[in-house]
């Protein structure tokens, strides 16, 4: 399968080369179905040339070219009417019927289209896709996308979000003038998914009730199933707690889909070089270091224990605390007395053969570096974080 994208360059069109890149290469095995063969970008600097080409040769175009802040107005129309024209014109100078995909936006609406002459450009142009398919037969399908954000986003352009992330990542000022607003996001990866459902014929399209009917017109338009709605303050006050992270070690709760993992992800790629890196506090004596690495809101802790050889770490016992103990580098003992008892337990552990050992509630317990001349590694998770007024800690040798 050829492919056009047009406004290749832009943050969509990168985002979606670099996937059918990764499928077209065998990088990514996730979407079988899907051959890619040539992959024709299309941007401003292109030639009428290439154009034609590709026009000449491709069985799918995305059309993501669109102008979102000219120098005057006219030229909304020019870059999203009037390159859309001329692209239909030499996909059926060419006779080709194959499926195109229109990037609008929610602008176009019966609602959103009457805000200026952005969205009665887009509107045009949706209008002149859905001709095109009426007099040639060819797929068309129509995306009003609500505010996209995602990594490779342009700041200080025309997404709050990407403007947001970049100005915290970089210690910058953020305005937010009303905390309430709402807005409706769409992450570049559920975007990206959804195109490429569109390439295998598995387009989703709006099947809303009330307002958002309206909005999509009763169905006539595609739309990704996944969008997240979310106000100006609670993106501030997560972007808030991404940018404390090093410091605080904490890892703010991500659920699988959630925006806060999504927002994250944007946030991160935004980091300049050397907030990349950022150095931990090691707790470091003679029987060797101890490290908080990272600590969560629900779920505990981990760090990071080196000890010295031949010392013994622990000799203590916890009411309710407990611990994972992973060694990954030396040979180590393990020793765990429950309290009242004289039975040991003993787990000899080893970096060659990882393995994690339970440090049980109510049984003091060490960790003994069985080597004369290798430190011992140990990762160790504990099921909630350390709290100096409640260390639930007690000294006691095995």
């Amino acid at each position: 399968m050829n492919i056009l994208i047009t406004g290749a360059s832009g943050f969509v069109g990168k985002n979606l080369t670099e996937a059918l890149k990764s499928i077209r290469d065998g990088k990514d095995k996730t979407r079988p179905n899907l051959e890619i063969g040539e992959i024709y970008l299309y941007d401003i600097n292109s030639t009428p040339n290439e154009l034609e080409n590709a026009c000449q040769r491709a069985d799918f175009v995305f059309n993501l070219a669109g102008v979102n802040r000219p120098q005057s107005n006219e030229e909304f129309m020019q870059g999203n009417f009037g390159f859309g024209s001329r692209l239909l014109d030499t996909l059926k100078k060419y006779n080709n019927t194959c499926p195109v995909m229109l990037s609008s936006s929610l602008q176009a609406t019966l609602i959103g289209r009457y805000d200026g002459e952005y969205g009665r450009s887009k509107k045009a142009g949706e209008d002149l896709f859905f001709a095109y398919a009426e007099e040639t037969g060819a797929k068309v399908l129509v995306y009003r996308f609500p505010n996209l954000f995602g990594k490779w986003c342009r700041p200080n352009y025309n997404s709050a979000v990407a403007t947001f992330c970049h100005n915290t990542a970089n210690d910058l000022p953020i305005t937010v003038n009303d905390r309430a607003v709402e807005l409706e996001l769409l992450y570049i990866d559920d975007l990206i998914a959804e195109m490429l459902d569109a390439l295998e014929g598995k387009e989703h399209h709006c099947e809303f009730n009330g307002l958002e009917a309206v909005l999509c017109d009763n169905g006539a338009f595609c739309a990704a199933p996944i969008t997240h709605k979310v106000t100006l303050g609670e993106i501030a006050d997560l972007l808030e707690g991404f940018k404390n992270q090093p410091q605080s070690l904490v890892i703010p709760e991500i659920p699988n889909n959630s925006f806060a993992k999504k927002l994250y992800s944007t946030y991160l790629s935004y980091l300049p070089k050397e907030k990349v890196s950022f150095p931990l506090k090691m707790n470091v004596d003679s029987r060797g270091s101890f490290t908080e690495l990272l600590k969560t809101e629900k779920c505990g802790q981990v760090s990071v224990n080196i000890s010295k050889p031949g010392i013994t770490k622990g000799q203590h016992w916890h009411h309710t605390k407990w611990e994972f103990f992973i060694v990954v580098s030396g040979k180590g003992l393990i020793q765990q007395r429950k309290i009242g008892s004289e039975e040991i337990l003993e787990f000899e552990v080893s970096g060659e053969k990882i393995e994690a050992v339970h440090m049980l509630p109510g049984y003091t317990h060490n960790i003994i570096n069985l080597s004369d001349t290798e430190d011992l590694v140990t990762v160790m998770w504990a099921n909630e974080s350390f709290d100096q007024n409640k260390p639930d800690t007690f000294f006691e040798e095995v």
